[in-house]
């Protein structure tokens, strides 16, 4: 493979859905019958639903309802999303990469709570880092940047030292937004101008340098 981009970094920040987990069939089905729900249409809400926390969604969606009635729904739908992990699978190079940063400085920043990451990294086989900043770590959702910038805080890291895996249109804008450079994983990701895109973690070669750093090859 032919290396086409190299970005180095002292810490990897990295999104669970899409990123390194393929959920889409388990998180469509959950939000398409949420859309019908509501007479929304299916393609709209999941437009919107990528890289947010559900209730976010919600109020993005239905602005005018209140509150309250987003985070019930939105506790409802983590407990389905919880025991749902029929078809919850590796995106392709994940278990690869994952091992290849082992012992590199990283962290997952996800809009799912604690029991969804486990229960959703734990179907696809993958280790969850150590540091993990989940729904109940942050006030705000993404695209709001506060995630990222928590996550580089407990690295200790600065964020233009850190690079970001993301997939969503809220991802990637909250990764901008912490002023760090942003891989795109997968198709979806391409439309949201991040630093550099691959299809999917079969792309991505992680060396370390004699410094410390983390040099991350783009390969096509």
């Amino acid at each position: 493979m032919t290396v086409t981009a190299t970005l180095v970094a002292r810490g990897l920040l990295l999104d669970m859905d899409s990123t390194l987990v393929n959920s889409e069939a388990a998180v469509e089905r959950l939000w398409r019958g949420w859309a019908a729900a509501h007479g929304l249409v299916a393609a709209d809400v999941l437009a919107v639903a990528h890289g947010r926390q559900g209730w976010a969604t919600m109020a993005e969606l239905l602005p005018d309802r209140p509150m309250e009635l987003n985070l019930a729904d939105n506790a409802r739908m983590l407990a389905e999303e919880t025991v749902a992990v029929e078809g919850v699978v590796p995106v392709a190079g994940a278990p690869s990469f994952m091992a290849a940063i082992a012992r590199l400085p990283h962290a997952l920043v996800t809009s799912a709570n604690i029991a969804l990451t486990e229960s959703r990294m734990g179907a696809a086989g993958l280790p969850i880092p150590a540091i993990r900043i989940t729904s109940e770590s942050v006030t705000l959702s993404k695209p709001d940047p506060e995630g990222f910038l928590k996550a580089a805080a407990e690295l200790g890291l600065s964020p233009e030292e850190c690079l970001v895996f993301e997939d969503s249109e809220a991802g990637i804008a909250a990764g901008k937004a912490a002023g760090m450079r942003v891989i795109g994983v997968g198709s979806r990701a391409a439309a949201f101008a991040p630093t550099a895109h691959v299809d999917d973690l079969t792309r991505i070669r992680v060396e370390q340098l004699a410094d410390g750093a983390i040099a991350v090859h783009v390969t096509a």
